[in-house]
């Protein structure tokens, strides 16, 4: 288990923001944060890591203490056992991918997990490609192969995969989810996107000004009013039609189509493309858009 309590102020755009910060993760869970930007998500996974150092608290990984203001503990990155996804990458653009790796390695570590990884990420046809010639996707799965090669108890990802297509998306949380399952990781992500959140996390983290508002499963807090019905299914709005006297919408939800007859003001608010959750209501469906196209 992962304990800590951080403490930190910081010069946000709207002027002087005190994190205070207070949370435990087991092994194995995943957790998510979620706020505005600005909210102190990003400095929260630094001061995780090792590269921002809390102003006071504490954090302990099991019995080991990776920071202490009061004893004057404050342990390298290095020395911390977590992985850190960054929003660009942070490879080495000049290196392959093989040799990206092969850098993380500490000395005299056995390179067999290198070759692990590249077959989880799908890297291996990829393996001595230059960084610079790849894909964001490609690139994206390089940086999270990179985090895990010390074997991390903690794995932090910062919107690793905010400026990738939902297809891929996709894809790469799928990825992301069996090696977190693999290797039984304490994960802790940001992202702003609702289902993606859902999707991954156990549970989320509601940050306002540095401060958790509320926290629980993702989907009773994002959707408290559905949550006793008998089923949900999430989706994207593949056409709306205009019947005779009402719509209907059709979603696209894996590899199966639901359709759904909604009210004309309801289908004003949707659009092709559209991420929703439909829930049964009463044998009644009602759609609630999470992300727009």
């Amino acid at each position: 288990m992962i304990e800590f309590n951080l403490h930190k102020k910081l010069h946000a755009g709207s002027g002087i923001m005190q994190v205070n910060f207070e949370y435990a993760i087991k092994e194995g869970e995943f957790v998510s944060i979620y706020g505005a930007s600005g909210a102190g998500k990003t400095s929260i996974l630094r001061m995780l890591a090792g590269f921002f150092k809390p102003d006071a608290g504490t954090i302990a990984f099991n019995n080991e203490i990776w920071f202490n203001s009061a004893q004057k503990i404050n342990l390298p990155p290095q020395k911390r056992s977590a992985g850190f996804v960054f929003q660009d990458y942070a490879l080495f653009p000049n290196m392959s991918v093989k040799e990206n790796l092969e850098f993380a390695l500490q000395k005299g570590e056995s390179k067999n997990i290198i070759d692990e990884l590249l077959n989880l990420t799908e890297l291996e046809q990829f393996n001595s490609r230059r960084i610079q010639t790849l894909s964001g996707g490609q690139k994206q799965r390089v940086a999270l192969a990179r985090a895990l090669v010390r074997k991390p108890k903690l794995l932090l990802l910062d919107e690793p995969l905010s400026a990738i297509d939902n297809e891929l998306r996709a894809k790469l949380q799928h990825i992301l989810i069996n090696i977190h399952r693999r290797y039984h990781l304490a994960t802790i992500l940001v992202s702003h996107d609702v289902s993606e959140i859902i999707k991954l996390s156990d549970k989320t983290i509601f940050l306002e000004n540095g401060v958790i508002t509320k926290s629980g499963e993702p989907a009773t807090l994002f959707f408290p009013e559905i949550n006793d019905e008998k089923f949900t299914i999430e989706g994207n709005i593949i056409k709306i039609e205009k019947l005779e006297i009402d719509y209907r919408v059709t979603v696209l939800s894996g590899n199966q189509t639901v359709k759904i007859k909604v009210a004309e003001s309801e289908a004003k608010e949707l659009n092709k493309g559209d991420k929703i959750i439909v829930s049964s209501k009463v044998f009644e469906p009602v759609i609630q858009k999470i992300s727009a196209s």
